[in-house]
């Protein structure tokens, strides 16, 4: 799912870029890397720090509620996780490089975090913290492929990449109205 902030910073790497603004879009990337950081983190502590009464919002079962207790830490570190996830994607998009993000995600999720999944799952004694992790090795292995890319990316070169297909864009359109 796509949240707003992600949606926000698609938006405003692609119009920095766009309007020959590297710089710009660069700041828009740091900002909103720090702001996900922080705020997950507290977001996470939270849920971490109440881990052992976060299970009564499900059940009053006290072996569900002490099964949440356990996994909470997985549930803290894929709050993380999946925020750095969705900024570095939402990035990705906002450079033009969906097709990266696709592969990456395939890579990611498909060839790893899903086999890791289903043996810790259904092959050794952790069942649904086995499932979870492999989850959380999927997304970690995205967040840091796209990181990669990301704070390897030349904003300039991208920038005026952007701005000539914008150029194209208005002369195919002009030539269609004549």
């Amino acid at each position: 799912m796509q949240s707003h902030t992600d949606l926000l910073l698609l938006t405003r790497v692609s119009n920095e870029l766009g309007a020959g603004n590297p710089r710009g879009a660069r700041v828009a990337v740091n900002a909103i890397m720090i702001l996900a950081v922080v705020e997950t983190s507290i977001v996470s502590m939270i849920v971490f720090f109440n881990r052992h009464i976060f299970g009564y919002i499900f059940t009053n079962e006290k072996e569900v509620v002490d099964y949440v207790t356990k996994i909470t830490p997985l549930l803290c570190v894929n709050i993380i996780m999946d925020s750095l996830q969705g900024n570095f994607s939402g990035i990705a998009r906002g450079v033009g490089w969906q097709h990266l993000g696709a592969y990456v995600n395939l890579a990611a999720f498909y060839f790893v975090g899903i086999p890791v999944g289903a043996f810790l799952g259904f092959y050794t004694s952790l069942r649904g913290e086995g499932l979870w992790i492999g989850i959380l090795v999927g997304v970690i292995i995205q967040v840091i492929l796209l990181s990669v890319v990301t704070f390897c990316t030349d904003y300039e070169k991208q920038a005026t990449k952007a701005r000539g297909r914008l150029f194209e864009e208005e002369c195919s359109r002009e030539d269609t109205t004549m």
